[in-house]
């Protein structure tokens, strides 16, 4: 048997996109998941299945990750159904779309708005599930950043410094949790998903969609399951001298080749 099954992922944001292709991947490793998310459980019933399907439970949870009594409640539900918890991926994030060179496009409330989710959401979480791994003496953490983070570019101002401030956290709080918990980060560049598609006119998607193609050294765009790959290997046993760490993936956009 690996070692990794059995064991027990709270995956926020798990209803859909990334968080849905990292469940599922961690279920197809034998890992039963609590999917967390603030959509109606229910929207969340065919992701729970296609985990299921994988031979592991999986149980869906709505929250709210900017709220703190969310966090915990998640956290008691995963213990209460499986005794124990032992990797968390955070995946919730939230933006608002503006250029950068508008300085009036966003206003204090949309920062917290933004920061709210994309970094408050994530030490809650974090502060709700470490308990239980230093118990265990073992867990692993995955917080998913975005290359928006590192260079400066994406959806709006807001959206990036959360990004990067995330990335920030992931370093300080892998040196004060060891040696028990590890906590890496994974950042996606651009990623064909329906929740980015609805957010442009339908030939400005199909622009930006050919452009990730055809500008990253290796000639693809990037999907959820390419990133879950990344997240999967971080949280699993495989990974388990790495902690601190942040893996670009973006199909070697963060290089800076081919514009």
């Amino acid at each position: 048997m690996s070692t990794d099954q059995g064991k027990v992922a709270i995956i926020t944001g798990g209803a859909s996109g990334l968080g849905a292709a990292s469940a599922v991947r961690l279920a197809e490793r034998g890992v039963n998941v609590v999917l967390a998310d603030r959509k109606d459980p229910g929207e969340a019933a065919e992701v729970v299945e296609a985990c299921r399907s994988k031979g592991v439970e999986a149980i869906a949870v709505q929250a709210d990750v900017s709220r703190d009594e969310d966090c915990t409640r998640v956290a008691q539900a995963a213990i209460e159904r499986f005794g124990r918890i032992d990797i968390l991926v955070n995946c919730a994030a939230t933006t608002r779309f503006a250029a950068h060179d508008d300085l009036h496009a966003l206003d204090a409330q949309d920062f917290l708005d933004v920061y709210a989710v994309n970094l408050v959401g994530p030490y809650q979480m974090i502060r709700a599930c470490a308990p239980a791994m230093k118990v265990q003496g073992r867990g692993a953490i995955v917080n998913i950043s975005s290359t928006a983070g590192v260079l400066g570019i994406g959806s709006s101002v807001a959206y990036a410094a959360s990004k990067g401030a995330l990335l920030t956290m992931t370093k300080l709080l892998a040196r004060a949790l060891a040696p028990e918990i590890r906590i890496n980060a994974v950042c996606p560049g651009f990623m064909d998903t329906p929740w980015l598609s609805e957010h442009f006119a339908p030939d400005r998607y199909a622009a930006l969609l050919e452009s990730a193609k055809t500008s990253r050294p290796i000639k693809e765009a990037g999907t959820a399951d390419y990133v879950a790959d990344a997240v999967v290997f971080l949280a699993l046993e495989g990974s388990r001298y790495i902690t601190g760490e942040t893996i670009m993936s973006d199909g070697g956009h963060h290089l800076g080749l081919g514009g």
